[in-house]
Parts: C-alpha cells; sequence; structure tokens
C-alpha cells in the first residue's frame, strides 16, 4: 500500500516557486508514495469555533479535514510573509486541529518545507509553522527540513523539479517522510 502525503502550500499565487516546489515534490516521490496537493486553502472560511458543529461545518473545511485523514502524512509548503507563515496555512491548521486530540493531524508526521525571496530560504516561516502543528498535535519531524534562499532568482528560469539540487533534497525529505509514516 502506497504511503500518502498530503501537502498544502501557504502560497495561493499562480506561478508561485512554492506551489512550483509542491509540484516537484509530486514529481519526485518514491516509489510507493503518493503525494497529493490539496486546493482549494483559499475557499476555507477563517476559523470560528461557532461553526465548527457537526453538520455545520462548511464544505471546503471538511473537503480539507477529510483529505488530511485520508492520508498517512503531510507536507506544508510555505513562502514567508513579513517574517511568518500565510494565513491562510495558518487557518488551515486551525481547522486542522480540532476536535483537539482527536484531529485529522494528531499523531501524523507532518513536514515543513519552502522556500523565499530572503537569504534564509523562509526559516521563520517553517519554524511557526511546525510550532503551531506541534500544538496542534501533530507529529513534526523537527530534524526534517528543506528551506531555498533566494527563490525568485533562483527559479526564474528553472523549475525546482529540473533543479538537481532542489531533486535530491526534495527526494531525501520524502524518503525521511516515508521512512517514518511506514513505521508509524
Amino acid at each position: 500500500m502506497a504511503t500518502k502525503v498530503l501537502t498544502l502550500v501557504g502560497s495561493l499565487r499562480n506561478g508561485s516557486t512554492n506551489q512550483q516546489l509542491a509540484e516537484a515534490t509530486s514529481h519526485n516521490a518514491p516509489e510507493g508514495m503518493e503525494v497529493s496537493v490539496f486546493s482549494g486553502l483559499e475557499n476555507i472560511p477563517f476559523y470560528n469555533e461557532d461553526n465548527d458543529v457537526e453538520g455545520s461545518v462548511p464544505a471546503a473545511a471538511q473537503a480539507l479535514r477529510d483529505a488530511a485523514s485520508g492520508s498517512d502524512a503531510l507536507m506544508l509548503v510555505t513562502p514567508e510573509y513579513n517574517g511568518t507563515m500565510p494565513a491562510v496555512l495558518k487557518n488551515a491548521i486551525d481547522w486542522l486541529s480540532r476536535p483537539f486530540g482527536a484531529s485529522p493531524v494528531s499523531g501524523k508526521p507532518t513536514v515543513v518545507v519552502g522556500t523565499a525571496f530572503g537569504q534564509y530560504g523562509g526559516v521563520w516561516a517553517q519554524d511557526e509553522a511546525r510550532k503551531a502543528l506541534g500544538i496542534a498535535g501533530a507529529k513534526v519531524l523537527e530534524d526534517v527540513k528543506l528551506a531555498i534562499p533566494n527563490s525568485v532568482v533562483r527559479f526564474a528560469e528553472l523549475h525546482p523539479k529540473d533543479d538537481a539540487e532542489v531533486v535530491e533534497q526534495v527526494t531525501s525529505v520524502l524518503n525521511s517522510i516515508k521512512e517514518i509514516a511506514e513505521a508509524n
């Protein structure tokens, strides 16, 4: 049975370098692994506990929860906006964190990767996402990291899936996820 990895991308911009990085993970999934990129984060309303009632959960939020429930592991791909993760990604984590202790991310192996224009590749955003995911109950793989700096320049004419160094790094991340997910 294939290890299923659900990928959430924090950038909503068409052709974003983080969307391209997510595509590179799908393109380079090792044998025995399925990587799918969730689409529709922009359609999920901001988390409101008043709407998080059985029978009243917004369809887009329920679709996210169902996709996460059906996966063996999660990968978040985040840019860095003002030193942190984008609101759309934080909102997804909020929806996925409930019900606390029995949520779709509870105990699920999870990694956070990304690329950003700056010299550090968005590490602050990644750290914030890891923190929020850990509090939400995910099994954050703290040692599995990938932060690619200078994204706008590096990927100006080369898609990440065609960058040999990125392919090697992505493959390493995916193999780590597979190993942990299969042991889970």
